[in-house]
């Protein structure tokens, strides 16, 4: 009789510890660099003088600078991906842009009094960062297969933290650098550690499961879209658009970018969340500069530096994630306030307002002279981080249910270029204000505040109506998925 033998217990690639490690230094750098980025702008550049008369200009200019980069560096994920599934493989990919990454942070350190320098070192440094995002989480899942597939959950977890602790440890120290040491150190440190995370993801280069590009692929939402919109003459009576393309692609990729469509439909109401969300550590850091920072434990006492206030955001998140998970959503649950993923994105929109109520009453303390606590902005802060794992994660979490195996990718790509497009209409809406004018008068002090508050008011409104007439369509929870069945989710 043969002997049974045991299972094999399923073990981490041997490649998980460079992709984490690569992740904590890569967002270190990032993170770093964007802690004291405003600052620095508006000291350096715009208002070194601190006249009044110049302030709110000067503002407005290192905002929109700073929103701007943001832009680039979440727009270009999309591309990347791209590049990387059809050109060169997510590994060389990874590699040659981190390189072209680490030359930003050089030109930033190099450039720190020359301002037409130090924009080009942003935009190198903005197509670095984004260029590897959307690989780089990717890369991890490539990793794994049939053995040890149980495993994922865990490692993203560990990549979920290494990019936390990168963070947090980043918003703590660059802001220290910056004050003692100047902006050269400041934006140097920030360098080294990518030039680290280049090396981390370099020596494992032989321990990767490297997937090789697969050619460009026609069957793809940029392709099949325009297909359909340069072919309207042959749209029949009752089909819709994109059904179109299906004389000349496939009829499965056709459904499965109807697919992106609805959840970009979705998607649309998370841009209110992305236009202000950002400003935490733009806008939020030029106000914590004029609060009281002051911390008196009774044995010792120091002061938070601006650029550091961000750190709570992350202490929160990873305080609140698993609150929402294991306590927050199953109790509701049980009590039949089922929370879907149209529920958590519209209460998220309502505290994402709500903290930013918190700022504008700081602000107009900030006005009159005062110097408000540090506390009102933690917690707005508190409210925000709730908010973002309302919107953030569940989007994520949405784009990955609602949409088909072959479109999954693409749902990452277009997930970033949200928060890409919201980063760019706060962008211009600084740019009105730096040009003077209407704009200028009417959004100085609170009001700027109150502007995004009404301007998140009116997605919250819409929202209201058209959450309840979304379809969705579940492709995890779906038994009949890949036969297109819809769901109409009308139980909000």
């Amino acid at each position: 009789m043969q002997e049974k033998t045991a299972p094999t217990k399923p073990r981490f690639p041997k490649s998980v510890p460079y992709i984490i490690g690569n992740e904590a230094a890569e967002r270190f750098s990032f993170y770093g660099m964007r802690s004291i980025l405003t600052l620095f702008l508006v000291k350096q550049f715009f208002n070194p003088a601190a006249n009044p008369a110049l302030a709110q200009q000067a503002d407005a200019h290192a905002n929109k600078l700073n929103h701007l980069f943001v832009m680039v560096a979440y727009a270009l994920p999309f591309v990347g991906g791209m590049v990387a599934d059809w050109f060169t493989g997510k590994y060389k990919l990874i590699l040659y842009i981190s390189i072209v990454y680490c030359f930003g942070h050089l030109l930033l350190a190099m450039f720190d009094t020359s301002l037409s320098g130090f924009e080009i070192g942003m935009l190198v440094v903005a197509i670095g960062a984004g260029g590897i995002k959307s690989c780089v989480s990717a890369n991890v899942g490539d990793q794994f297969d049939a053995s040890n597939q149980d495993l994922l959950s865990k490692v993203y977890g560990w990549f979920y933290f290494s990019i936390n602790a990168g963070s947090m440890l980043s918003t703590v120290a660059i802001p220290l650098v910056y004050k003692y040491y100047g902006p050269k150190w400041a934006f140097g440190v920030p360098g080294l550690l990518m030039g680290l995370a280049t090396v981390i993801f370099f020596m494992g280069r032989k321990k990767y499961v490297k997937v090789p590009p697969q050619g460009v692929n026609r069957n793809n939402l940029v392709f099949i879209t325009w297909y359909a919109l340069t072919h309207l003459s042959k749209k029949k009576p009752g089909q819709s658009l994109l059904d179109i393309a299906k004389e000349s692609y496939d009829p499965e990729r056709v459904e499965g970018v109807k697919a992106v469509y609805r959840v970009i439909s979705v998607f649309f109401f998370a841009l209110a969340f992305w236009a202000v969300w950002d400003q935490c550590l733009s806008e939020w850091t030029l106000y914590a500069a004029k609060m009281d920072r002051n911390i008196n434990l009774g044995f010792t006492s120091f002061q938070i530096e601006p650029g550091s206030m961000s750190t709570f955001n992350t202490i929160f998140l990873l305080l609140f994630i698993p609150l929402f998970n294991y306590v927050i959503y199953p109790n509701l649950d049980k009590i039949g306030l089922k929370t879907t993923p149209l529920r958590r994105l519209g209460a998220g929109l309502v505290l994402t307002a709500l903290s930013f109520v918190v700022i504008g009453f700081t602000h107009v303390s900030i006005d009159h002279g005062g110097a408000p606590s540090m506390w009102w902005q933690v917690l707005a802060f508190l409210i925000l981080s709730a908010a973002e794992v309302l919107v953030s994660i569940t989007g994520l979490e949405y784009a990955y249910t609602h949409s088909p195996k072959s479109m999954k990718s693409t749902m990452s790509g277009i997930w970033f270029l949200v928060v890409s497009f919201g980063n760019l209409i706060t962008a211009l809406v600084n740019g009105l204000i730096e040009d003077g004018g209407w704009w200028a008068k009417n959004l100085a002090g609170a009001n700027y505040e109150w502007f995004f508050v009404a301007f998140i008011a009116v997605f919250i409104i819409i929202f209201m109506f058209v959450a309840p007439r979304l379809k969705e369509r579940n492709y995890i929870t779906d038994p009949y998925m890949e036969n297109e069945v819809i769901v109409d989710t009308n139980n909000l």
